[in-house]
């Protein structure tokens, strides 16, 4: 074997520039031509060819507090119909995970509240265990299911608590 046809086992460092004329690259300018904006290393996230008084930065409505950096669809919910359930096999427990299986939704759900609504008519008879609506919660007992989970919108009925002393009411000067 020839030592010109040997494979190269090192490979050179990639010029630094602006380092001064002792990284090879030389000196002022070091390759990046004269002048203008792509002399510097980078330009900034939110440039988009116009003063900052217009662009993307400005156009977006300013959020205060705490969650002002989140996500706003992190707080959304995700909606499914019961039109949509009608692809589940016969008696199954409508739960999340049982949802991602069957593909009517994606796999990153779980970190999302999901709610049922009550668009079309369910056909077969399931048991839901997520938060429903009330119209939606009678389809589905009328289809022969059961619901789980009570509907967010209902009341939830408080147990009387009666007092063990009675207070005697002040009399009126």
């Amino acid at each position: 074997m020839k030592l010109h046809s040997r494979p190269k086992i090192t490979a050179s460092p990639p010029k630094r520039v602006g380092r001064g004329y002792g990284s090879g690259k030389g000196g002022h300018t070091t390759g990046r031509g004269a002048k203008g904006q792509n002399i510097r290393s980078h330009r900034p996230l939110y440039f988009e060819g116009t003063k900052m008084r217009k662009s993307l930065i400005r156009r977006i409505p300013m959020l205060r507090g705490k969650l002002k950096f989140k996500s706003l669809k992190a707080h959304q919910s995700l909606i499914l119909n019961l039109e949509q359930l009608n692809t589940l096999p016969k008696n199954t427990e409508v739960t999340v995970p049982s949802l991602i299986k069957y593909h009517l939704l994606p796999a990153t759900a779980l970190a999302y509240p999901v709610k049922i609504l009550g668009n079309g008519e369910l056909k077969l008879a399931l048991t839901i265990a997520l938060p429903i609506s009330k119209s939606a919660a009678q389809k589905v007992i009328k289809a022969g299911g059961k619901v789980i989970v009570p509907a967010k919108d209902e009341p939830k009925v408080k147990a009387k608590v009666k007092p063990k002393t009675k207070v005697k009411p002040k009399p009126k000067k």
